[in-house]
């Protein structure tokens, strides 16, 4: 008989065999369908990019030696707190639109007056009035098809003009931007950081189930040894029994793989959900994860039969097992300094691959320091507790920590990435704030002098038509300066009436303020004889008018410092702001109505309001939030999982011992008791360290993207608590297990 005949063999006449091989490939199959998953993400939003490339949204005109048929531009508007994204477009130099190549899903180029939109946009469309929405983009003459949208539910509008009517940043350029699109860098992050977090669980789930039947096994092949089975045959007949349960598994997880696409295809990123074909990735590197995750386990396997190949009688018998050395405590703080010595280099080096390498060397550094701590833990024990069930627990983690710490190794490295998630998650949140001068519910439109006067007249003109009292003002922007060359400080200033600035800013100017003439409005004191008022940073200004006065106003959010309100009597006629923001008030039950007002005569200009800004930063801390949750979860339940095999592992591989126990009258609850010490005490400990280091990567990781302190919160102790929790409940397993072991007669083994 051949080996894999031989694997057959065994796995058809031994139950237990049995159960440890199918539990194997489940965890393979996890294993390999999480890491099919996470590394079609960067691939997956790549695909993403590349549809909706010509929508423009991260171009910028290059120099082309191909003449110009068309001005083009890109900005984004908002409806009901969704966003929109507005192309606008018009032909130049006598092109037509069989002309212009188009993208994929993008049927025909609108003329003037003309709208191609995306399905999602149009039910908008056609489910309100036009003076919220429809009189924003012209009339609507074909649909975009998905082939030309970032997500299914994207709104898009692609919006036909005349060259004079389009924006003053407009680009002239030959076609609609193309080219090939880049993956999402903090996506592509965060799959990294998933497959190091997830992967190390799921082979640990791995390795639990492999040694359900150890010794068992170990006494079986040291016995085919003895009987004169080479090193090799032994070590074929492992592999054939392994590949076997870890090749089915991997072809399991590689069919179950387009499940979990579907499912992550409903999980929103960046505003909307993902198409299925999104998934895809390239054939070399899904060859590549089926087939090196089974190669790892059966290395695993093999690696593990040293002592039956060398000394095939200690296998069947008792041995001593050696103690281990202090230097494993070595691994953690070598790992720690690698990761830091990545972290701040990455900025210099422009990459985060020795990152992910130091933080695969942190989650390793746990295997090889966790049996070291579990060790010391039982000495601990049986040092100081004489109860029955602490003296077993204690001399079995003394004697055999690596296998006392396979149970807890899976929490570990959950407690250890769910620290580092909630030490960068609040921090995040933390940064939320800021945006423009304005209040929260008052609408923007950023241009210059020469258009200002148009927009505000045909913005109001509309408004006025839509039955509104709301008028849009323009706001010029000014500095002012103090000081000359390298000494010289400026300051920005909104020019604008006392009482619009009242209505329109959070500055917290109140309407008595605004009594004593014209004011310039600070948040310190300044002696005016020492500043002039400049349209640059740069150029020489001139002295604000002859009365004009200094009103010191507490402003209600530091982002605010550093600027002013300038009223404009105090402002010279030589001073003409060359910047100019269109403003104007809403309410909630007309913002769309004053945005579409708005949207007309800035011709493709974004119309933005910093309760937009807002709802913007909430969006992407829900995608860190929402991501975190669901890996999170995962790590939770592979740990449980992994926990539990590992303490029914346990139980079977000392069946010999507790059945010896029981019949000399030891209770099984004293047992149960002990094996639930086992599994708690070590984890408690592990998870602590776990939870520190998880914090520390979690700064280490911020400081690459802002200098600034972190943001600690009382629910890093979540992560301890449920690790500790979920040990718990993985060792919940051993009383049934103890039971069955009671049940059976002892001279099976």
């Amino acid at each position: 008989m051949n080996s894999l005949q031989i694997a057959l063999r065994v796995l058809k006449v031994d139950r237990r065999t049995r159960t440890s091989a199918i539990l194997t490939a489940i965890g393979v199959a996890v294993a390999t369908g999480l890491v099919l998953l996470l590394a079609t993400l960067p691939f997956a939003t790549q695909h993403r990019e590349q549809r909706a490339l010509w929508q423009g949204e991260h171009f910028y005109s290059r120099s082309s030696d191909a003449p110009a048929k068309m001005l083009f531009n890109s900005s984004k508007d908002y409806f009901d707190g969704q966003q929109i994204v507005r192309v606008d477009v018009a032909l130049t130099g006598g092109a037509t639109p069989g002309s212009i190549p188009l993208p994929a899903g993008v049927p025909q180029l609108p003329g003037p007056g003309e709208t191609v939109v995306s399905p999602a946009l149009g039910r908008l469309l056609q489910g309100h009035p036009a003076g919220q929405l429809a009189d924003r983009f012209g009339k609507p003459v074909a649909a975009l098809g998905e082939d030309g949208l970032r997500f299914p539910e994207q709104l898009v509008a692609l919006v036909g003009h005349t060259p004079d009517a389009m924006p003053e940043n407009s680009y002239p350029i030959a076609g609609l931007p193309g080219g090939k699109a880049s993956p999402d860098g903090l996506l592509m992050l965060l799959s990294w950081v998933g497959i190091i977090v997830l992967l190390v669980p799921s082979l640990v789930l791995v390795a639990s189930s492999a040694r359900l039947t150890a010794a068992r096994r170990e006494r079986r092949l040291a016995a085919i040894r003895l009987a004169g089975a080479t090193p090799g045959q032994v070590t074929n007949m492992v592999a054939a029994e392994t590949t076997l349960s870890a090749g089915i598994g991997a072809v399991l997880g590689l069919v179950l793989s387009p499940a979990l696409s579907g499912l992550a295809s409903f999980v929103p990123w960046a505003g909307g959900t993902w198409l299925a074909s999104d998934f895809a990735l390239p054939v070399g590197l899904t060859v590549f994860i089926v087939v090196a995750i089974p190669v790892l386990v059966v290395l695993a396997g093999v690696l593990g039969l040293r002592r039956v190949l060398k000394n095939p009688l200690f296998a069947t018998g008792g041995h001593t097992k050696k103690p281990l050395h202090w230097w494993r405590l070595l691994a953690l703080p070598a790992a720690g300094l690698f990761f830091l010595v990545a972290v701040t280099t990455a900025k210099d080096s422009g990459g985060i691959t020795m990152v992910m390498a130091g933080l695969f060397l942190l989650v390793g550094s746990a295997a090889i320091v966790g049996p070291w701590v579990t060790s010391a833990v039982g000495g601990t024990f049986v040092r100081i507790w004489r109860r029955p069930s602490s003296l077993l627990a204690g001399r079995r983690l003394r004697d055999d920590p690596k296998s006392a710490y396979r149970a807890s190794a899976g929490i570990v490295l959950a407690v250890f990435a769910g620290s580092m998630a909630l030490t960068l998650l609040p921090t995040f949140e933390s940064m939320a704030g800021g945006g423009r001068s304005f209040q929260d519910s008052v609408l923007y439109v950023d241009t210059d002098a020469q258009h200002a006067g148009v927009i505000v007249g045909q913005a109001n003109a509309s408004l006025q038509k839509y039955g509104q009292s709301e008028k849009a003002v323009a706001v010029g922007e000014i500095y002012l300066a103090k000081g000359d060359g390298g000494n010289r400080t400026v300051q920005r200033g909104l020019v604008m009436s006392c009482a619009d600035a009242v209505k329109l800013t959070r500055f917290g100017i109140t309407p008595e303020m605004c009594a004593g003439g014209p004011a310039i409005y600070s948040d310190s004191a300044l002696d005016l004889a020492q500043f002039k008022l400049t349209t640059e940073y740069d150029t020489p200004g001139v002295t604000p008018m002859s009365g004009t006065r200094v009103e010191t106003v507490h402003f209600p959010d530091p982002d605010l410092s550093g600027s002013l309100i300038i009223d404009p009597a105090a402002v010279p006629e030589s001073v003409t702001p060359k910047y100019v923001t269109v403003v104007a008030p809403t309410t909630d039950a007309n913002r769309e109505i004053v945005r579409t007002a708005l949207a007309g005569p800035a011709a493709g200009a974004e119309v933005g309001s910093r309760d937009q800004y807002l709802f913007n930063q909430q969006t992407e801390l829900g995608d860190l939030r929402r991501v975190t949750v669901i890996g999170l979860v995962a790590a939770g339940i592979l740990a449980g999982c992994s926990a539990a095999v590992a303490t029914a592992g346990s139980v079977m591989d000392r069946r010999r011992t507790f059945g010896a126990l029981m019949a000399a009258g030891t209770p099984v609850r004293v047992l149960a008791r002990a094996l639930r010490m086992e599994a708690a005490l070590p984890a408690l400990v592990a998870t602590i360290g776990a939870g520190i280091v998880g914090v520390l990567v979690g700064v280490g990781l911020y400081s690459m993207v802002d200098p600034r302190g972190i943001v600690l919160s009382p629910w890093l102790l979540a992560p301890v608590v449920l690790g500790v929790g979920v040990a718990l409940l993985g060792a919940s397993v051993c009383t049934p297990a103890l039971k069955r072991v009671q049940a059976e007669p002892l001279a099976e083994e």
